[in-house]
């Protein structure tokens, strides 16, 4: 089967009703060995792409991945991106904001921890928490110490999707490429996660009650999800909805929309001049003499 990352990708302007969404398609692959095989090749060509990229150093990419409670997340990013030189990638997650990041603006924790040119930030979970989890828990906004005149719920997330939009399409005028991944798992899937994380001991610290009460308020989050996903894909800043249930098939698919951005770059690696030649030269002549000497 043929993959091709734009058949998961949001249109501008595009409604979304993730009821139509597939949380799951045909593999890509008929067996584990042939996965293996795959994902290996797509991570062998991500690392030669990466090292261009580092070396080139003309863009920053920054890959942005949301999802629901045990949609992949941390699978996708460490197998996508095992073969990537840490040097060029750095990787931050986002939890419950501080004391101190409270008192800024929703974007300034992120903002500081986005990629320089060369190298490839990743965001699990992002500045989208302030329009996706304070959304469904609009106590948590409240609790934000912003001025009551910005509270009014019927304006506020239209301002912040504006403010995020504006934000990637600065990022992109001045060399940041965006890839936004939603993973799109499904409720049956999530609960089959949830009971294996219960019965296996080694997995038993990666479930808590917030899990129970946050998985309550599915209703909410596909709304609040349709609302952004709708609102925030545009032409410089793509969402993927990407199908989860199947965390293998989910992997090739996001090393696949990976592969194609790095693809889209114009690198290539600085040219050697005339005067760094002659400079090249003459080293290799004294590392010869001092070998000679030895």
């Amino acid at each position: 089967m043929k993959m091709n990352s734009k058949d998961f990708r949001v249109r501008p302007g595009e409604k979304v009703k993730l009821e139509e969404w597939p949380t799951s398609v045909k593999p890509f692959c008929q067996s584990k060995k042939q996965y293996q095989k795959l994902l290996g090749e797509h991570v062998e060509e991500l690392s030669s792409l990466q090292r261009l990229h580092y070396a080139s150093n003309r863009y920053a990419l920054l890959l942005i991945f949301q999802g629901m409670d045990s949609a992949g997340k941390d699978g996708a990013i460490r197998h996508v991106m095992s073969g990537v030189n840490p040097q060029g990638c750095q990787v931050f997650s986002f939890k419950q904001p501080s004391a101190d990041e409270l008192e800024h603006d929703f974007l300034w924790r992120t903002t500081r921890r986005l990629p320089e040119r060369g190298r490839i930030g990743i965001f699990n979970r992002s500045y989208y928490e302030e329009v996706l989890v304070v959304r469904v828990h609009p106590e948590i906004l409240r609790g934000q110490g912003l001025p009551d005149e910005l509270l009014d719920e019927k304006t506020i997330w239209e301002e912040r999707y504006r403010s995020i939009v504006d934000m990637e399409e600065h990022l992109h005028r001045n060399g940041t490429r965006i890839i936004k991944v939603f993973l799109h798992l499904s409720k049956d899937e999530q609960q089959k996660r949830f009971l294996d994380r219960i019965d296996d001991p080694d997995k038993n610290w990666k479930f808590s009650l917030s899990d129970v009460q946050e998985r309550a308020c599915w209703p909410r989050y596909m709304q609040a999800y349709e609302a952004c996903l709708h609102a925030t894909s545009t032409p410089h800043a793509h969402w993927y909805v990407v199908p989860a249930d199947d965390k293998e098939n989910a992997r090739l698919i996001v090393s696949q929309i990976v592969l194609d951005a790095l693809n889209e770059l114009k690198m290539a690696y600085p040219k050697t001049t005339a005067k760094r030649r002659r400079e090249l030269k003459s080293l290799r002549k004294q590392l010869g003499r001092q070998e000679h000497d030895q």
